[in-house]
């Protein structure tokens, strides 16, 4: 019987792909779906496919991923979007560094499986981000939302947003505090019909999510 790993999915509206995604966790994978104000009867479908749903009524998506690694109960640790859009099955790959010691954090780089699945502001928002974040010794392309690392570990690190601005500063923090960083590459596939992205899925998502990440480069200091 394999070690269980919990696995946080922030979920806001999302009924269309959690079907999918949850009967796709590989064996062993415990779904964790943190319900951030569904309107769509996400937590509903959640817990029909046996996953164990958690309410975080401040809205964000720092809260919601937050308040899923404190219920998490497992040593190691995924956060996967809900979506549909990243394939369950690339977790142990991202597992396995952590596991094996070779990694601190494990994150996913994005590798669209076609043109258009990527919205160019995205892309455009992604790379200025990490070109800022290299700088600052953060050895990282993409801003994947599909990571692993030690529970204990990522509370410990006392990352304080609970916006769009989460991944951005648990990377910088991981980072001061000597965290090995690797990147892996996963497939970035469409998401579900009838889901809507909150960051890529429009201009205005690109724009507020740019926002909240120029907040917390501004806010932070250097790492040393």
């Amino acid at each position: 019987m394999p070690t269980p790993i919990d696995v946080v999915l922030p979920c806001l509206d999302e009924a269309a792909a959690l079907p999918a995604v949850l009967t796709a966790l590989p064996p062993g994978y415990r779904a964790i779906v943190v319900d951030n104000g569904s309107r769509d009867g996400s937590p509903e479908v959640a817990a029909r496919h046996g996953a164990r749903v958690v309410h975080e009524p401040r809205r964000g998506y720092g809260a919601a991923v937050h308040a899923g690694i404190e219920a998490a109960g497992t040593e190691l640790v995924c956060v996967l979007d809900a979506d549909g859009s990243f394939a369950p099955q690339e977790l142990p790959a991202l597992v396995a560094l952590v596991a094996d010691g070779l990694a601190d954090l494990a994150v996913g780089r994005r590798r669209p499986v076609r043109v258009g699945v990527w919205p160019w502001h995205a892309r455009v928002g992604t790379a200025l981000v990490t070109t800022l974040l290299r700088r600052r010794g953060v050895p990282l392309r993409d801003l994947s939302p599909i990571r692993v690392a030690r529970r204990e570990a990522l509370l410990a690190l006392g990352v304080t947003d609970r916006a769009f601005g989460y991944p951005l500063e648990l990377l910088i923090r991981a980072a001061a505090a000597g965290w090995r960083i690797r990147e892996l590459d996963v497939t970035y596939a469409p998401r579900a019909a009838g889901t809507r992205s909150k960051v890529s899925g429009s201009v205005r998502g690109t724009l507020r999510a740019t926002r909240d990440f120029a907040a917390v480069l501004r806010d932070m200091r250097e790492p040393r």
